[in-house]
């Protein structure tokens, strides 16, 4: 019985290779480029965010411009109006007049996006009302008493 030395080349263990394995790098390296290629155009896809422009008062309520549409959610909570927009921006107050009563209104950042709250000292009702104006998107909100 013959062992698996080698002897004069004739056993059947086959000899080691001496060129390096490539193929695992080869295929690693497609893998992160296509990754990251991916992720460049994912980048340059993804829209800008909603930016809040400005707040303007007024005679019976407030209009609110943004760089575009923003998902928007309002609703009537206890005599007040809350209206939560899907944008960026600052926070900003101030107070306008409804009928000759003082309403005063906030906008502040939460989780969600920004929270337009006007509050007075009886109960509102508001509508709202969107339109695309100058290449920006405006949004009017109308108060009345209750």
């Amino acid at each position: 019985m013959h062992g698996s030395e080698g002897k004069d080349a004739l056993h059947s263990t086959p000899e080691e290779d001496p060129r390096p394995k490539l193929m695992p790098k080869v295929m690693g390296s497609l893998a992160i480029v296509g990754l990251m290629v991916g992720l460049m155009i994912g980048r340059l896809t993804t829209p800008d965010p909603v930016e809040l422009q400005q707040v303007e008062t007024m005679q019976d309520g407030v209009r609110v411009w943004f760089s575009r549409e923003p998902k928007l959610h309002g609703e009537h909570i206890d005599g007040t109006v809350a209206l939560l927009f899907g944008a960026q921006g600052k926070s900003a107050g101030g107070q306008l007049k409804v009928n000759d009563k003082d309403v005063n209104w906030r906008v502040r950042k939460t989780d969600a996006g920004l929270l337009l709250n006007l509050v007075a000292a009886r109960p509102l009702r508001g509508e709202w009302k969107g339109e695309e104006a100058d290449g920006r998107w405006r949004l009017e909100v109308h108060l009345q008493e209750e």
